[in-house]
């Protein structure tokens, strides 16, 4: 709760109380002006049916989640807006129209039980496949539901029947068998963090009631959060438990049957994981052990069991240089999988585990300017085959079957949604205030670049997320096709060069992740891309940070900004939702000399009457429980409060994903083109 000083300084507090009627009515106030100034037009709804015809269309590429013989997959359509959740085989889903066993028809579900549930994931038991647990979120929160459910009736176990059940909270649960779960939920007073994570992690066994369930490992309330799991791997098995001290830092424990703990005493920063006798550590600092240091960003191999027993021997798997990061790995049955980025463009290698010979091979060729990835590696029981998805900014996905040592298959290919003739991409590089080069790339048609003209450029920056290239069917149709000109930045704060790229701009060096957005900005101009009235910029949730310091520090590079489920209020953000698992990043502002530093940018109290900033749309979802709408909300208030353009939009559901289906989506992204065109566009 607010003190008497605090909302004295803050008049627009009140905004904060998520569904209070005031506020509500406030939100679909502005909704109005927003929707009557944007979205009345034939062009809104023109664009607006094509890009819900993309997302409804049948002919996107059904992505499956492999599970042995089983491929699952969620898919949403015009007739199915809340989904169906399916599987068929690997050999039916070769096909051209493959035949899928309908297991949850969500739609049906939510007008059976008067809910507007969201989608939020199942968990398979293995190998069986007989169960799932099941996760419903009301409005697309980030709080779910968990029911258990039958695969073989379709039908949801009754709670009654010893079926398990978790009502509505931010929880964590895992299969160990049949009849027993790891849970990790809201068990009432005291044991939640301050994130509003589990800090408790239980084993739960049917049929007794959650009350009674067996506590296995308790963190600390200042922690993020605690959780466990099985590793089910046969003649591997193993019980563990990790407690997640902040959102970066998270010590690992295999528990043993005794209930004793053994740590894997490696850098709490780093990721460690394993595999059989293998144990791979991904390192985000440089690490010192056994005589040797390793640098940030490698990845090392060790056994196991000598590691636990005190060696400190480990082989390099990757060592990444001044232009190449490790973007992600993973095993197949016999052979270890790396995914790298070189300037930011994927290639795949290959390894054979063994002492001394952890020798990496080209997997597979990569078209330049784009992304591929491998996914539905199942070590356990896929063998050495795995899939391939590759995807450019103007180049639809392709998906592929694939094997260590055999041919690429295509198996699917995503249709185009926009003309994409004569778009070219380039990858262009600026230099920041303290000389870095950062990256960016730029996707226009050939025929402009004999001059400036519109220009929007999307940004990140945080928690070592990497932005790399991919296609976009509305970005396409709502503004590639118009002659507009997009730009993606590979700004710090990311991962595109190893964890190095974010960790120099944690906490006090936060402002580097903004200096690198506002030199590429000016580099667009220089280059003659665009000018600065003809330049917008669009970002979400730690992105919106960005776009809310854009308006305040630097609003004459921009002619418009959307900013999207934002942080902004820097000085309460750790107050407000899951918040406070985030402070390792950007630094605690109850403290004096951290907030300090966070004061200078954060863009709530940094807003000024007096200065000029170009037109901000600000959107947010009332149901998104992860970054409060209260951000969007004051700023919004008080940008009107001192006299700039500003609009709001809030979704009243929706979730941190600002939208619960196709249709909300659609409208949120035409909304956002519909803007930019107006304001960059039009005279």
């Amino acid at each position: 709760m607010a003190g008497v000083e605090e909302q004295r300084s803050d008049p627009y507090l009140w905004l904060e109380e998520v569904t209070g009627e005031q506020p509500l009515e406030w939100a679909r106030a502005h909704n109005d002006v927003v929707v009557e100034r944007f979205a009345t037009s034939d062009r809104f709804s023109e664009l607006e049916h094509r890009i819900l015809a993309m997302l409804d269309t049948d002919t996107r590429i059904a992505y499956p989640s492999r599970r042995a013989t089983w491929l699952y997959n969620f898919w949403r359509d015009g007739a199915h807006p809340k989904g169906l959740w399916r599987r068929t085989t690997f050999a039916e889903y070769r096909n051209d129209n493959p035949r899928w066993e309908v297991l949850i028809d969500l739609d049906a579900l939510a007008e059976d039980e008067g809910e507007n549930w969201v989608w939020g994931g199942a968990s398979v038991l293995r190998p069986e496949q007989s169960l799932a647990l099941i996760s419903l979120s009301r409005g697309g929160a980030d709080a779910k539901v968990v029911r258990e459910f039958d695969v073989a009736t379709k039908q949801f176990r009754d709670p009654a029947d010893g079926g398990f059940h978790l009502p509505e909270a931010k929880s964590q649960i895992r299969w160990i068998d049949a009849d027993t779960v790891y849970v990790g939920t809201d068990f009432g007073p005291g044991s939640l963090t301050d994130s509003g994570y589990a800090r408790i992690a239980k084993r739960w066994r049917r049929g007794t009631p959650l009350s009674e369930a067996q506590t296995v490992f308790e963190g600390e309330q200042g922690d993020v959060l605690v959780s466990a799991g099985y590793d089910r791997t046969p003649g591997y098995e193993r019980h563990y438990v990790g407690r997640a001290t902040d959102f970066f830092n998270e010590s690992v424990y295999l528990l043993e049957d005794d209930g004793s703990l053994r740590h894997l005493d490696v850098p709490s920063d780093s990721s460690e994981s394993w595999y059989k006798d293998w144990l791979l550590v991904r390192l985000k600092t440089p690490w010192e052990v056994g005589g040797e240091t390793y640098p940030a960003g490698a990845l090392l191999a060790a056994n196991l069991e000598e590691f636990l027993a005190g060696a400190r021997d480990f082989e390099i798997v990757f060592t990444p240089d001044a232009h190449t990061s490790l973007h992600g790995y993973g095993w197949t049955e016999n052979y270890l999988i790396l995914i790298t980025l070189e300037d930011v463009q994927t290639k795949l290698y290959v390894v054979r585990p063994g002492t001394g010979s952890w020798v990496r091979e080209p997997l597979a060729d990569t078209p330049p300017m784009a992304t591929t990835n491998v996914m539905n590696l199942d070590p356990l029981e896929g063998g050495d085959e795995f899939m391939l998805t590759t995807s450019g900014f103007t180049t639809p996905a392709t998906l592929l079957t694939s094997s260590v040592g055999g041919s690429s298959e295509p198996l699917k290919q995503e249709p185009a949604f926009f003309d994409a003739d004569g778009l070219e991409t380039e990858q262009f590089f600026a230099r920041s205030d303290d000389g870095t080069m950062v990256p960016y790339f730029v996707i226009r048609h050939r025929d402009h670049k004999g001059g400036p003209g519109p220009t929007v450029m999307s940004g990140y920056g945080g928690f070592e997320v990497s932005r790399t290239p991919a296609y976009s069917g509305a970005s396409g149709m709502g503004w590639l096709e118009r002659g507009g000109t997009w730009v993606m930045t590979n700004i710090r704060g990311g991962g595109e060069y190893g964890p190095e790229w974010h960790t120099q701009v944690q906490k006090a060096n936060r402002h580097k992740v903004y200096e690198d957005f506002a030199a590429i900005a000016r580099d667009l101009v220089d280059r003659g891309i665009t000018t600065a009235s003809r330049l917008g910029a669009v970002g979400g949730s730690n992105g919106g940070l960005l776009m809310g310091v854009m308006l305040t520090r630097y609003p004459e590079l921009f002619g418009a900004i959307v900013c999207q489920v934002p942080l902004l209020d820097m000085k309460r953000y750790h107050l407000l939702l899951a918040g406070a698992s985030w402070m390792a990043e950007y630094g605690d502002p109850d403290k004096p000399e951290e907030w300090e530093y966070i004061a200078k940018y954060s863009p709530y109290q940094n807003a000024r009457a007096d200065a000029s900033y170009p037109p901000i749309l600000l959107t947010t979802s009332t149901r998104d429980d992860r970054v409060h709408p209260g951000h969007a909300r004051k700023m919004a208030a008080l940008l009107e409060e001192q006299g700039h353009t500003v609009w709001y939009h809030e979704n009243i559901e929706g979730g941190h994903g600002g939208a619960a289906d196709n249709k909300q989506m659609a409208f949120q992204a035409t909304l956002i083109y519909e803007f930019f065109i107006q304001m960059l566009m039009e005279p």
